[in-house]
């Protein structure tokens, strides 16, 4: 049996030279927006409303326009959805009067669907095109009454889908039944002696004068705004029980300047450089999957402007290039932890 800390080669999960992300051992980010385009047009595209009731015709024709982002990130059949959208969708309206048939159009729009609002239904603004008169007001309250309910459960059905896995839903599932038909017992493999080489932190120039980024890396920036006191936000990213109840995964954060902090069993550590309580965290931040040597920076500076509102800006320095999906890592999820704790 390994003591702990000595460092034994049989309990630390080496690279694998091909780049292999076995089963999604670590966090793999799949896009999602061309993805969300086709499905949000297929359900709310072509949608029949009313039928002829009261001598009107009323159906939604195509979704006009998709902004934002959407991606999934997996982890050992773990999925974490995040998605801010913005869409327009377009109707339309028929009806018979004494002057013939006459045509209304109009939009639909949802200016914000977010996985942070995936249990609450979207604002949706219904707007008529053209002249606004009796006829296209009375359009515009039937697809309120009658389209507008239609609308949010095919959102829903969206949400639904993205909490899935979205577009990876299927290799989700496959390797979940392939996991199930494995065979109970299967005969020992001979043994084999491994030796493995090891890992050079990849070479780096430092940065110039100007201020550029080492070649190699690069700098994550965002600001966010939450709505409760930067004291609370601060104790919420330094409590390792409210991470681990968030990520269903062992977490382990020291409180102190110079304290190691580890999260998701072990992919993420780290050493607290700098921490003033409701004001500064500045962290080292190192992934499992870098070479060695290899951290990262991440300052967050807290700002509460207003009593019950702060804003946290993000900096983080030193991000290998190649890892696609560390942005998400860094801020979203302290983003979902802190809405989720408040």
């Amino acid at each position: 049996m390994a003591k702990f800390g000595e460092g034994d080669a049989r309990w630390i999960v080496q690279e694998r030279a091909d780049g292999a992300n076995v089963h999604n051992w670590h966090w793999a980010e799949r896009d999602c927006l061309d993805w969300s385009r086709a499905l949000l047009s297929k359900l709310l595209a072509g949608l029949p409303v009313l039928s002829g009731e009261g001598g009107l015709t009323l159906r939604t024709t195509t979704l006009d326009k998709l902004d934002g982002e959407a991606y999934v990130n997996i982890r050992k059949g773990k999925v974490i959805p995040g998605y801010e959208l913005s869409l327009t969708l377009a109707w339309e309206a028929d009806a018979t009067t004494e002057s013939g048939l006459v045509k209304v159009t109009g939009t639909a729009e949802v200016p914000y669907l977010a996985d942070e609002n995936a249990d609450e239904d979207p604002e949706l603004r219904i707007t008529v095109r053209g002249d606004d008169g009796p006829l296209a007001r009375r359009a515009k309250d039937a697809f309120i009454a009658h389209g507008k309910p239609l609308v949010i459960a095919k959102i829903r059905d969206y949400v639904a889908a993205m909490a899935n896995g979205g577009p990876a839903k299927d290799e989700i599932d496959s390797k979940k039944i392939s996991t199930k038909a494995a065979p109970a017992a299967v005969a020992p493999a001979p043994s084999v002696k491994v030796t493995a080489a090891p890992v050079q932190a990849p070479a780096a120039k430092e940065k110039k004068a100007n201020g550029k980024d080492k070649e190699g890396f690069k700098t994550i920036e965002m600001t966010e705004k939450f709505n409760c006191r930067s004291k609370d936000i601060y104790e919420i990213l330094m409590d390792d029980n409210r991470w681990k109840g968030f990520t269903q995964s062992n977490a382990r954060i020291s409180k102190d300047v110079g304290g190691q902090f580890s999260l998701f069993d072990g992919s993420i550590t780290g050493v607290n450089e700098e921490l003033q309580e409701g004001k500064l965290i500045v962290q080292k931040w190192r992934f499992g999957s870098w070479a060695d040597g290899v951290h990262s920076t991440v300052r967050l500076v807290f700002d509460e402007p207003e009593s019950g509102v702060t804003i946290i800006k993000l900096k983080q320095t030193d991000v290998p290039e190649e890892d696609r999906y560390f942005k998400f890592l860094c801020f979203k999820l302290l983003n979902w932890l802190i809405y989720s704790c408040i």
